[in-house]
Formats: C-alpha cells, sequence, structure tokens
C-alpha cells in the first residue's frame, strides 16, 4: 500500500496491467455481480436530472426497472447502487452488436448529457472505499476480466494510465500525476507489491 494525500492505493494499482477488451469480455461486467454499481448521493441527483434525456437510449426492460425501483436502489449491505434488471444486468446497460455498454455513457458520447457515467463503472477495476479519516483504493481482480489484464500486460499498460481519465475525473490532475511519480519511484526502487 501506498499513501498519497488522504488516499491509500493498493501497489497493484501502479504494478499490475489492464486495458478492456471489449471484444473478449462483450461487457459483461455490467451483467454479472451481486448488485447495481455503486452510486455516489450527488450522481443520484445527476441521475434524476438525466433521465428524461437518456430514456431513448435504454431498453423497456432497463427503464421499466427505473420507474419500478427507481435511478438507484439500497444493497444488501447498505449502499446506493443502480437497479437492475431482474436481479441481473445493470438497468442502465444496453446491448450494441453483442457488446453490453452503458446508455448514460452513449448519451454523453452523442452530446446529450454532461454526465459520462457512474465514477464507480468508470473506475473499474479501481474500487474506492470511503473511511473516517482517508479513502481507500484497491485494486479489483474479478475473473471476467482476465481478457483485459491480459491485454493491458501486452501493451504494457499499468492500471493507473489505463484510467487516467477516471483517476482524473475523480480525484484531479495533481492526485493523477502522484500516482505517476509514485510508480517511477517504486519502479526505480524495485519495490513488489
Amino acid at each position: 500500500m501506498i499513501q498519497i494525500d488522504d488516499k491509500v492505493l493498493s501497489i497493484d494499482i501502479l504494478q499490475k496491467h489492464f486495458c478492456c477488451d471489449l471484444a473478449k469480455c462483450l461487457g459483461v461486467c455490467c451483467v454479472y455481480g451481486q448488485s447495481g454499481a455503486p452510486l455516489d448521493k450527488e450522481e443520484i441527483v445527476f441521475l434524476e436530472d438525466i433521465l428524461d434525456t437518456i430514456k431513448p437510449y435504454l431498453k423497456p426492460e432497463g427503464l421499466n426497472a427505473i420507474k419500478k425501483q427507481g435511478v438507484a436502489v439500497i444493497d444488501t449491505d447498505g449502499d446506493l447502487v443502480t437497479p437492475l434488471i431482474d436481479g441481473k444486468e445493470c438497468a442502465y446497460s444496453i446491448n450494441q452488436k453483442g457488446v453490453c455498454l452503458c446508455a448514460i455513457e452513449q448519451a454523453w458520447l452523442d452530446k446529450k448529457v454532461d454526465f459520462r457515467k457512474p465514477i464507480s463503472c468508470h473506475l473499474y477495476p479501481i474500487r474506492v472505499k470511503r473511511y473516517t479519516s482517508f479513502i481507500g483504493l484497491s485494486y479489483d481482480q474479478w475473473d471476467i476480466c482476465e481478457p483485459a489484464r491480459k491485454l493491458g500486460l501486452n501493451k504494457n499498460l499499468p492500471v493507473y494510465k489505463c484510467l487516467e481519465d477516471a483517476i482524473t475525473r475523480a480525484f484531479g490532475k495533481e492526485f493523477y500525476e502522484q500516482i505517476e511519480e509514485a510508480a517511477k519511484l517504486i519502479e526505480k526502487e524495485n519495490i513488489k507489491g
């Protein structure tokens, strides 16, 4: 673990490799799991504000799930998460040519909304846990992401570099630059995680 300001990071974020490979995994991270994607309270406001705009992007089952459950639900752990369709895929997921994508992100790409997608989705495979005195960032190694680990290794792309935009969005450019400096120091000192 390393600490940068009030954040404690798993060294794996700096040393392990990752690059989403949608052609291989088909976006199943939006389909499988024990609950929906974690949400911040502020994100619920964004989701409520953009719901009418993203409705055309949603599949009917997703829209029905949102109508019945709301833009967010509380899971069995007491966390705010996205609603699911029949306990499976995220209500905001869409299928394009056999690949599961995010309706919110598609609307963002089409410049219909300013909100890209929940930060927990954007940061994946980094998971964020807020504690009283610090923020923990860990690397989640889900077996369905094996193609992403292989592609990241082939491209020599560490997790943090793959997620530069997401890390910058969540914590700012200065924090990302501090991660880069830490990674250089760890490599120079040959520190193993």
